[in-house]
């Protein structure tokens, strides 16, 4: 099991790595997912992940705060909407789906905006 834990968290590390230039991939989520996977995978591999300079600062700040900076929620919820919104219209012919598309958006939305904004 502990096998599974460290290649999912590789996988998880790695779209989260992506996710910093590709700003479709949320970055936070699958860095903190990497903690949660390689703490119960290695406990070498999650040392290593917090000691990071660049990516151990970053899963400690949301941890401890729980805070969102005002760029990244403003990214992450205009990206949510064009893609959901260019799906709804261009690419799904359901109207169920399409009602699902726009309540996930809203909901995603209201997730994001429920963290306090980091300044």
């Amino acid at each position: 099991m502990k096998v599974l834990y460290v290649i999912l968290g590789t996988i998880s590390l790695a779209l989260g790595i992506l996710g910093i230039v590709l700003p479709i991939l949320p970055t936070t989520p699958f860095l903190l997912l990497t903690a949660f996977l390689y703490f119960k995978g290695s406990g070498r591999l999650y040392d290593k992940l917090m000691s990071d300079k660049h990516l151990g600062p970053y899963i400690k700040d949301f941890r401890e705060n729980r805070t969102i900076p005002l760029p990244t929620k403003i990214v992450s919820i205009s990206l949510l909407w064009i893609t959901i919104s260019a799906s709804a219209l261009f690419v799904v012919d359901i109207l169920w789906l399409r009602i699902l598309l726009l309540v996930v958006a809203i909901a995603v939305t209201i997730h994001i905006t429920s963290y306090k904004t980091k300044h």
